[in-house]
């Protein structure tokens, strides 16, 4: 039973849920409107909002790809969650609660995925110097 219960599969547990929650929910969809070339997007550092499309991008969607296979993991997860900390704190922090719990929820997964890791089942596993 104990087996059963360990960090390892945990791990893998919240990866795919966060991981590919991110990637279906969210990354494809603004992948999509990158190469289609709709670049209006919320610009809350004054970057721009091109710049700010393309860094959601590479965080909903490359970055939430590594995570869910867990290339990288605890390297991969930070984009992560500095977009959650930015949607609730700079996005949302007057909206109401409704409209922030889901970034919240993503931030406590990928802050238990920074944490515990990739586990014995991601692809970390392979790197050098791994066990």
């Amino acid at each position: 039973m104990k087996q059963l219960f360990n960090t390892d599969l945990s791990s893998l547990v919240l990866r795919l849920t966060f991981g590919f929650s991110m990637l279906y929910g969210h990354g494809i969809s603004k992948l999509q409107r990158l190469i289609d070339g709709n670049m209006s997007f919320a610009d809350p550092f004054g970057i721009g909002q091109e710049v700010s499309l393309f860094l959601v991008v590479f965080a909903e969607f490359l970055c939430a790809v590594l995570v869910t296979v867990g290339i990288l993991t605890r390297f991969t997860v930070i984009p992560l969650i500095i977009t959650m900390f930015t949607a609730i704190f700079v996005i949302h922090i007057s909206d109401p609660f409704k409209d922030m719990e889901m970034a919240i929820l993503y931030l406590g997964g990928y802050l238990a995925i920074l944490f515990i890791g990739g586990g014995k089942y991601s692809l970390d596993r392979l790197l050098p110097g791994k066990r």
